[in-house]
């Protein structure tokens, strides 16, 4: 009987043997001899089409290369465009500073102009304030040689100034400038009319 057992697996190492064989024949058959041919009927219509199958192979792989590169580049230029336009912002915003301070600058000056301007309208204001008491005053003075006698008005002026006594003669009425005229010396009155006229 060990003889047996001994057949017996030796026969079943062989069918297995076989079997393992057969299985390989078949994958053969059917997969990779269909394979090859179909590679051959392949490689012989690029052959008649005159297609270079291996350069095609090339320009396959170097497009996917190139579709790498050009990634690549993209992401360079796109990066280069990143700190161009921050080196952009930074620019705008250092003239932004620069715009503040002339818009800050200006504001003070228009301020102290506007301070300045203030001043010399209350200069002007007390100007002509004096100015109207100065004409007040000085309409007075016409009033009250126009009140005065001939006989006291005609020394007073010829002590003043000659171009005191010459505005006050000018204001007065004429009636009046004749009434002191004639209180007056010759000469005095002849120097009184000729400067009235050149005036």
């Amino acid at each position: 009987m060990a003889k047996r057992n001994k057949s017996t697996k030796s026969m079943q190492a062989v069918n297995n043997e076989s079997n393992s064989i057969s299985k390989m024949k078949m994958l053969f058959y059917w997969f990779i001899i269909p394979f090859l041919f179909a590679l051959a009927l392949l490689l012989i219509y690029a052959l008649i089409a005159k297609i270079n199958v291996f350069e095609k192979a090339k320009e396959l792989t170097n497009q996917g290369q190139e579709q790498v590169l050009t990634e690549d580049v993209k992401t360079n230029r796109l990066e280069e465009k990143v700190v161009s336009l921050q080196a952009d912002i930074q620019q705008k915003e250092v003239q932004i500073d620069k715009l503040q301070t002339e818009i800050d600058n200006s504001s003070q000056s228009n301020e102290a102009l506007l301070v300045e301007q203030q001043r010399l309208l209350d200069e002007i204001e007390a100007l002509q304030n004096q100015r109207e008491s100065t004409k007040r005053d000085y309409a007075e003075i016409v009033s009250t040689f126009e009140k005065m006698s001939a006989k006291t008005a005609a020394p007073v002026i010829t002590n003043m100034s000659d171009a005191e006594a010459l505005r006050i003669l000018t204001s007065l009425k004429p009636d009046t400038v004749a009434k002191i005229y004639e209180k007056m010396t010759p000469e005095d009155a002849a120097k009184y009319t000729e400067l009235m006229t050149k005036q």
